[in-house]
């Protein structure tokens, strides 16, 4: 499923980073918990009046963010910018599901469904406001007029540990390290670069997997970015290490902001 890599997604930063670290993506993420999350999420969205069970799952990766949804009988389709994570998520998936090959700057219209997701950050992936317009234009154009939007942003609060701390994940005797590049300062609005390394014996025998460039999005300026392309926003919600999405927001203390809206 899915066509061919276009020549704008072949040149691009995030396709190269995500092509290089796809066979060390679920290692490096072995941790997290995707089944109570995605629960979490969705009592949320039940809040705000979610129907029906029709998903699509934005930059959707190795698929970790939508097999507690499949699971739960919902009808997933799924795209990512990256065909190596595309071809992990369809290994894992139990049924098939629709996978397609896309870039959420130019996201093609997949469906009407009653919710769209993108989740672990993939909007700050988008370097400029006019790259998150895009990007949010392309996912309200496939809700359902009942469907509901939702996606998670890193805070400050994250940026600001990277900057200073490095992230080291342990598994099947392979040290996975994430570690900030560079001078940048972590301000709002500012653009953050990361690389993840494998670590050998001895620093010199490190070898880098792939370079990450995020932006961060102040509250004000995703609202507005929403406004622009005609999605309301319906909530807010902080969200720290837990996964637990609460109110209000604290854009210096939590790790996500995670914005439910719809069509307006």
């Amino acid at each position: 499923m899915g066509g061919p890599v276009t020549e704008k997604v072949q040149g691009d930063w995030a396709w190269h980073a995500y092509e290089a670290m796809a066979p060390f993506y679920d290692d490096f993420t072995a941790h997290y918990e995707y089944e109570p999350w995605t629960a979490e999420l969705i009592e949320v969205l039940s809040g705000h009046g979610l129907q029906g069970r029709r998903l699509l799952d934005v930059a959707c990766g190795t698929g970790k963010s939508f097999l507690p949804m499949s699971a739960r009988g919902w009808d997933v389709t799924g795209y990512d910018i990256s065909a190596s994570m595309l071809d992990l998520a369809r290994r894992k998936a139990a049924e098939p599901v629709r996978l397609e090959l896309a870039d959420m700057r130019d996201e093609p219209v997949l469906g009407t469904f009653d919710l769209v997701w993108a989740l672990d950050d993939a909007l700050n992936y988008l370097l400029s406001r006019e790259e998150l317009e895009a990007g949010l234009r392309g996912m309200k154009e496939n809700l359902a007029p009942t469907g509901l939007l939702l996606f998670d942003l890193n805070e400050l609060a994250v940026y600001r540990v990277l900057r200073t701390e490095s992230i080291e994940v342990d598994r099947d005797g392979r040290r996975l390290v994430w570690q900030a590049d560079g001078e940048w300062r972590a301000e709002p609005g500012a653009l953050c670069e990361f690389s993840c390394f494998e670590a050998c014996a001895g620093e010199a025998g490190r070898q880098k997997l792939s370079t990450h460039r995020q932006r961060h999005f102040p509250e004000a300026e995703v609202r507005a970015a929403m406004e622009a392309v005609g999605l309301e926003c319906l909530a807010v919600y902080g969200q720290a290490t837990d996964g637990i999405p609460r109110q209000p927001l604290d854009e210096s203390t939590h790790t996500k902001a995670v914005y439910v809206g719809r069509l307006s």
